[in-house]
């Protein structure tokens, strides 16, 4: 495995552990709001999602701009 394939990777990885983190903070938030589970999940759900495409939207933007 390449250098850069491994760098790929760990990137990945490491978003994918910020999505997972904001997503078990925001359905515990969620809980102690007095919400029900299923509206907990469902916020911790769309967390998840604005995490990922947040950094998906960054990586492009950078991507973009490294290719000019």
């Amino acid at each position: 495995m390449s250098d850069h394939c491994a760098v790929v990777f760990l990137a990945c990885a490491l978003v994918t552990l910020t999505g997972v983190l904001i997503a078990v903070a925001a359905g515990y938030l969620a809980r102690r709001d007095h919400a029900s589970y299923p509206t907990a999940v469902t916020r911790a759900a769309v967390a998840f999602t604005a995490t990922l495409m947040l950094a998906t939207s960054l990586v492009t933007a950078l991507a973009d701009v490294a290719r000019r």
